[in-house]
């Protein structure tokens, strides 16, 4: 399972929000987001590139339930 647990701490860590995040994502991706469901791995790109972060500050990977989402 992919987690977005580090981009709320790295949104935190740079005091923005995420209504901060349209930008980079529609407010439905950002939905997806504190979900933790399927997001294009563009949007990760522009994440990373409007934080001025690297991937792991954005996503992480969980072992476990994959969501019942077929490899």
């Amino acid at each position: 399972m992919v987690s977005f647990k580090p981009l709320w701490v790295t949104l935190a860590e740079k005091g923005l929000k995420k209504k901060d995040l349209y930008d980079a994502a529609s407010p439905a991706t950002v939905a997806r987001m504190a979900r933790n469901e399927y997001v294009a791995l563009e949007i990760i790109d522009k994440l990373c590139a409007l934080l001025g972060c690297p991937i792991s500050a954005v996503v992480e990977y969980v072992p476990g339930d994959s969501s019942g989402r077929d490899a």
